[in-house]
């Protein structure tokens, strides 16, 4: 597990939150049958896990983002809430639960995603496999996103987890080229790239999403954009990255809404079927839009 330094760094010289990135708190009684549910089955989301600053408005529109195999993740990428670890949680009864899960709150359009799983021989492909199949055999009408990990080039276990019938398929760079070393530090940006070209050439819809606000510049910001759509991507998320404890890295800029509706624009010009850009857009904001 890599260690995160604390920024000694005085807390007047950080960059202040702006209005735009304030969000309501979660409450009203579709979120209160959501967290139910969740409780109910013993469920992890993303929404929790991730500390989702969206999570009152999905909530409270009775959506939100399931996330399998456990909440403790081999990887300590730099950004990321959720736990980093060793992880003992394996549990083959999940993909029922899920199943359940997403037929009592009536979804029409579901988010799956999971925690990296790198002592698996199979990254956990089995088990994603079995969720998306027991959700298309429970509820025959609802659409299915993945958004799944780095497979580590384990192509094998990547056609299983992308083979049970899921719409969307996405896997997310997370940052610029010049930043992976210091954002995702088990990760490798081609490998990446290579996983959604193998996704595409599966036939999959593609979908990927990164942060910005992590020092990256405009001109990598439209260099990641022409990698993706040369490897077949169709759908792209952008959002500010926000830090969500001490130990994390901190952000080096708050990209003013204007820079999104740039970034979004430009990304429509050069030929992704959708964009996602805004300073609370995280990967799963709005995915039942991108089923088309």
């Amino acid at each position: 597990m890599i260690e995160l330094p604390i920024s000694s760094a005085p807390a007047e010289s950080r960059p202040k939150r702006p209005e735009w990135l304030k969000v309501r708190l979660p409450m009203g009684e579709n979120y209160r049958n959501v967290r139910g549910i969740v409780d109910e089955f013993k469920l992890h989301t993303i929404c929790q896990s991730g500390n989702c600053p969206n999570m009152g408005e999905c909530w409270g529109a009775g959506t939100a983002t399931f996330m399998i195999l456990g909440n403790v993740c081999t990887r300590s990428c730099s950004f990321c809430a959720v736990k980093t670890g060793r992880p003992n949680e394996y549990d083959e009864d999940e993909p029922r639960r899920v199943a359940e899960a997403i037929w009592l709150m009536q979804v029409k359009h579901a988010v799956i995603t999971s925690v990296n799983r790198d002592e698996l021989k199979d990254r956990g492909a089995e088990i994603w496999y079995q969720t998306v199949r027991a959700v298309k055999e429970r509820s025959p009408e609802t659409t299915i996103e993945t958004l799944i990990p780095d497979v580590k080039s384990n192509w094998e276990a990547l056609e299983r987890m992308i083979s049970a019938g899921q719409e969307v398929v996405s896997h997310n760079m997370e940052t610029v080229a010049s930043l992976y070393r210091k954002v995702r530090p088990q990760a490798k940006y081609e490998r990446s790239l290579e996983q959604i070209r193998r996704i595409r050439d599966y036939g999959k819809r593609t979908k990927t999403g990164f942060m910005v606000g992590l020092g990256e510049t405009k001109t990598e910001v439209f260099q990641i954009m022409d990698d993706l759509l040369e490897h077949g991507c169709e759908i792209l998320t952008i959002g500010q990255y926000l830090q969500p404890t001490k130990m994390h890295l901190e952000v080096a800029e708050f990209i003013h809404p204007d820079l999104f509706a740039e970034y979004k624009e430009v990304g429509m010009s050069k030929g992704f079927k959708y964009v996602e850009s805004g300073p609370l857009v995280r990967s799963s904001y709005h995915a039942e839009r991108h089923v088309f």
